[in-house]
């Protein structure tokens, strides 16, 4: 791998630092269809990238052909199969000539000021060592999908202003985040990596999550900046969940890669403690599975998790060594965040908050037990 580019570090002074040139890594599968505007708007930004680079996963589609007929100064790395979008990010971030690297999914679409935002809050925050964007929907950009998060003890992400209206959207600026989601980031890729980078064990699913997570778990200072506005597409098919048919392919990586992260990330006390919240919510989603039709992909999730156990227990002993920050300092009771469509009919809106009503509950006699 060529020589990063310098960059300064905390220790080396109190004022801003110089994050020097930086290279975007495009995570592609199958992308055809979003390659032309996620490259457009990144070859447009305000702030030139050193360099551009598209990792792809085993396209079986048009992507490398688009690639090499539209865009030639665009680099390309192909991995020859899909292992999921934490090997291709990692693959990209060691492949990329600078130590700062826009993470990009190929389903987004950056503003002109994304990178220059991102690299301002950064180089003012010494201490940080990711920053994010805020990404709106992209056939309605008013209207926020993901901007940033906390980490409920059941293991999922609590999303800030979800779905929300930007007008009604809380915060502004440049704000301290604990939640990553994937979408775009400008991170540290030395210390990205120096923590073990994306679990590429998880495939996909909790990935970004699990990331975050022990980022946070480390003592790492994360960011975003709100007013970085990402236009999001429709996602990974068969994985991403914007209709009303929860795919049964999630509901198995739901099910096992939740649990992988808990048992990797948590400590001992704190499972032991949240262990009632956590039989509740995996009760609520067996029953939604068995509804949806998916509780044969649930099980073998559950299966799945106990397989991957051993090599689970040993990544979870590096974690717990490097640990800088308690549980107790990282994670919320609530609110649970669901997707709309889960919550579209009354009942099952009631249904939803009681779950969340009983989890917050339990959390706020039960935290205060956490050491």
């Amino acid at each position: 791998m060529p020589a990063p580019a310098p960059a300064e570090g905390p220790e080396q002074g109190h004022g801003p630092r110089d994050l020097g040139p930086i290279s975007a890594v495009v995570c592609n599968y199958n992308g055809e269809d979003y390659l032309p505007d996620c490259l457009e708007a990144l070859l447009a930004q305000e702030e030139p990238l050193d360099e551009i680079l598209v990792v792809d996963n085993g396209s079986g589609d048009g992507s490398l052909q688009l690639l090499a007929e539209r865009y030639p100064q665009v680099n390309v790395l192909p991995l020859g199969r899909n292992g999921g979008p934490g090997t291709a990010r990692n693959a990209g971030m060691r492949a990329a000539r600078n130590r700062w690297v826009l993470a990009v999914d190929n389903d987004a679409v950056l503003a002109p000021d994304v990178t220059g935002r991102l690299r301002r809050a950064l180089e003012e925050d010494r201490l940080a060592c990711l920053a994010q964007t805020r990404s709106v929907v992209y056939h309605e950009p008013e209207r926020v999908h993901y901007d940033g998060a906390e980490f409920h003890y059941v293991g999922l992400l609590s999303l800030r202003n979800f779905f929300k209206p930007r007008a009604e959207a809380e915060g502004s600026g440049v704000l301290e985040a604990n939640g990553f989601i994937s979408i775009c980031g400008l991170m540290d890729r030395d210390r990205i990596l120096e923590l073990g980078g994306y679990d590429e064990g998880l495939f996909i699913l909790f990935e970004d999550y699990d990331l975050a997570l022990r980022l946070r778990i480390a003592g790492e200072r994360l960011l975003i900046d709100e007013d970085a506005i990402v236009r999001h597409k429709a996602g990974t098919p068969g994985i991403s969940f914007r209709s009303r048919d929860y795919p049964g392919q999630r509901a198995f990586f739901h099910s096992r890669n939740r649990w992988i992260l808990l048992t990797k990330t948590h400590a001992a006390s704190t499972l032991l403690i949240s262990l009632p919240g956590l039989l509740i919510y995996e009760l609520a989603w067996l029953l939604f599975t068995a509804k949806a039709g998916h509780l044969w992909p649930h099980l073998k999730g559950k299966l799945a998790y106990i397989e991957h156990l051993p090599r689970t227990l040993m990544k979870r002993r590096g974690i717990q060594r490097a640990r800088r920050v308690r549980d107790r300092e990282l994670l919320v009771g609530g609110p649970l965040t669901l997707s709309p469509q889960l919550v579209a009919k009354p009942l099952a809106s009631r249904m939803a908050g009681w779950l969340d009503g009983l989890l917050s509950g339990y959390w706020r006699l039960a935290s205060r037990w956490l050491p």
